[in-house]
């Protein structure tokens, strides 16, 4: 069994499935079946094991299963690092998502302690040319999976920054309402791009000397127009306080860890990430995360559990195989997709093989 893995999951009134329960043994599992059959809607279930709203980013009243609209729940028992742990969460129709931990009530921000989750998917594929808010999400689950805190100084640096863009808007002008807020988003978006840094001086080393397929990224974090990271607390707290006239001008925040880029160069041919061909710019981003999983059996003691949605797409047959070559060389336990079983051919027998189809309007999974 590898060192971080779900050794089962079930699904209820999920999405397109009414009921299904899925062990296990420790390897990637490849799905496979016909689109809109309710294969994606397996990995959206298990990234919300992790803190946030999962990979579709969807709201909590848009998962249950139609017609019944019972609400929903996903259960899992997950082993982390050779403990056994029992993790769920569900929605009841009101309020928000629930968690449970081996039966106790626990906030979602204590999921990211146990299970570190992490996924490409097809909107992703876009990454490098489109803004950059999609970028640090990428980013941040990255750094999510290095460092779980980071998730819970973001909730607390965004619920802050929405204090000071209310104040903003509204005109106000008095300095001491505005210091206390600006001292919290100065403490935790310290936090949080220092955290960020880290992960991208990690990602680098990552990269370095490593037996794989994909090419290396040289990555940079940027500020807000292209300017430094400010990772020093009082040094963003100036930059605040510096800020307020042009960001009361603007009726928002226009500095901080809010506005950072990620850049990436395709080291090889020293092209932006931007300007490579589809399939390269898929190829970096698979570089990426393979190098997270590097990163995390260093320092966590496990490769991430992965989610790979389409992977095949924009991949070349022999990326292909050494993409689930390198999955299985890390021990990792990676969901991946497709419409056909022969895209998983390379993997042989080290995969376990999952079919969904959809009969009568329910997703339907059989092993195979």
């Amino acid at each position: 069994m590898a060192g971080l893995a779900l050794q089962s999951l079930t699904l209820s009134h999920f999405r397109s499935h009414k009921r299904v329960s899925i062990e296990t043994d420790g390897r990637p599992i490849a799905i496979y079946g016909a689109n809109g059959a309710g294969k994606t809607n397996i990995l959206e279930a298990i990234s919300l094991l992790s803190p946030g709203r999962g990979m579709r980013r969807a709201k909590v009243d848009e998962m249950g299963r139609s017609p019944e609209n019972l609400g929903w729940k996903v259960s899992s028992v997950l082993e982390s690092l050779g403990q056994v742990h029992e993790v769920e969460t569900s929605y009841k129709g009101e309020g928000s998502r629930s968690v449970l931990i081996d039966g106790k009530t626990a906030p979602q921000l204590a999921l990211g302690r146990l299970a570190r989750i992490v996924w490409l998917v097809p909107v992703m594929d876009r990454l490098w040319v489109e803004g950059a808010e999609g970028r640090r999400r990428f980013l941040d689950r990255l750094t999510m999976s290095m460092e779980p805190r980071h998730a819970e100084q973001s909730v607390i640096y965004e619920k802050t920054m929405r204090e000071r863009n209310r104040m903003l808007k509204d005109g106000v002008r008095d300095p001491s309402w505005y210091t206390a807020v600006e001292k919290q988003m100065a403490e935790a978006g310290a936090i949080i791009e220092n955290n960020r840094v880290m992960t991208v001086a990690r990602l680098q080393e990552a990269q370095k000397g490593a037996d794989t397929a994909f090419p290396a990224a040289e990555l940079s974090l940027v500020g807000a127009d292209a300017g430094a990271i400010i990772t020093d607390r009082d040094d963003l707290l100036t930059a605040f306080e510096d800020s307020r006239p042009r960001d009361m001008a603007a009726g928002r925040t226009l500095v901080g860890p809010h506005r950072d880029d990620l850049n990436a160069v395709y080291t090889a041919k020293g092209t932006l990430a931007k300007q490579c061909s589809t399939g390269e710019q898929k190829a970096l981003l698979v570089s990426l995360v393979l190098a997270n999983g590097r990163a995390l059996a260093q320092d966590f003691g496990a490769p991430p559990i992965y989610l790979l949605d389409e992977v095949a797409a924009h991949l070349d047959a022999d990326r292909r195989a050494a993409l689930y070559d390198e999955i299985y060389a890390l021990g990792a336990q990676a969901w991946m997709t497709g419409t056909g079983p022969e895209l998983f051919d390379d993997f042989g027998d080290r995969a376990m093989y999952l079919e969904v189809s959809d009969v009568d309007n329910i997703s339907v999974v059989k092993v195979r």
